[in-house]
């Protein structure tokens, strides 16, 4: 008997590729009329305090890439979180449990001085390759970690490396949080529907533009070199901000302690913090915040 070769992408019946377009999708748009204090724009600053565990979850056991790692927590994080203290602002840091329980006290902090962590994965896995059964497992074990920590219930997650499976979205739903914050199918909020069913989770979308790595990324033993001024870093998030502003939408960055926290870098940060200040009816809220107020008023 032949074994049958399975099919190309060109070869698929309409219903195969309809079904898998529609396993996750953008739904209803949650843009509120105003934001809070009537504000007209919202700002919602994130960090993903990764540390060690980018080379753990490959397998990876470079000294050099670990202490990469550290420098987020020894200097990244401390230096965010001064600069987010005279700004007054508020920011959202998802965090990898294995970085939580090796960094307990940088989460203690990170919460005690009123921002929220969220959910970022066991080790910093790819959902995509796991079976249900160990993502389910991670998802749940990541966010307990996180509570037994900081004492708060985690209720936003960011999937690692903004990687999604086919069950990712049915186990944050099981999971009862309120908003996902890793796919780009909008630049406002939205409802993920769970094929073709509104799951009451709102969308919180990111983009590859708005996000740190892309810009200053350093692998030497790969093809990923820094490539970008920090000046024109900066005009792209400005670029961003404005276009945000004069829609009266969302303003989503994405940042990491171990890129964004150096000397030359974190002043991107300081100065776009400064413009969106500058102009009237800007309101800065975490992620969560976010979220709550574009589904109770979109």
């Amino acid at each position: 008997m032949t074994e049958q070769k399975p099919l190309e992408p060109w070869q698929w019946p309409e219903a195969h590729w309809r079904k898998l377009i529609n396993q996750v999708r953008a739904g209803r748009t949650f843009r509120p009329p105003s934001w809070p204090g009537g504000a007209r724009c919202a700002f919602a600053l994130s960090f993903d305090s990764d540390h060690e565990t980018n080379e753990l979850r490959d397998g990876g056991k470079s000294i050099g890439r670990m202490a990469w790692g550290q420098y987020g927590n020894r200097v990244g994080v401390p230096r965010i979180l001064k600069m987010l203290e005279r700004h007054d602002v508020k920011a959202t840091f998802y965090v990898p449990a294995v970085a939580a329980l090796t960094y307990p006290d940088e989460q203690r902090r990170v919460t005690a001085e009123g921002h929220e962590i969220g959910i970022h994965g066991w080790i910093h896995e790819l959902n995509s390759v796991l079976p249900y059964e160990s993502e389910r497992d991670l998802m749940m074990r990541a966010a307990d970690a996180l509570e037994e920590i900081t004492g708060v219930r985690a209720v936003g997650l960011r999937t690692p490396s903004w990687d999604f499976s086919a069950n990712t979205l049915a186990i944050e739903k099981e999971m009862g949080l309120l908003y996902d914050s890793s796919l780009m199918a909008d630049e406002d909020c939205y409802e993920l529907l769970l094929e073709g069913e509104p799951t009451g989770i709102v969308e919180l979308p990111v983009e590859w533009v708005r996000d740190d790595a892309v810009y200053f990324m350093m692998h030497r033993f790969q093809s990923l070199r820094p490539y970008t001024p920090p000046a024109d870093v900066l005009d792209i998030f400005r670029r961003e901000f404005d276009a945000a502003y004069e829609e009266g939408g969302v303003f989503q960055l994405t940042t990491h302690p171990h890129i964004i926290g150096y000397r030359s870098r974190i002043w991107i940060l300081d100065e776009l913090i400064g413009y969106a200040k500058s102009k009237p009816g800007v309101w800065f809220g975490t992620h969560a915040e976010v979220a709550r107020w574009a589904k109770e008023n979109g």
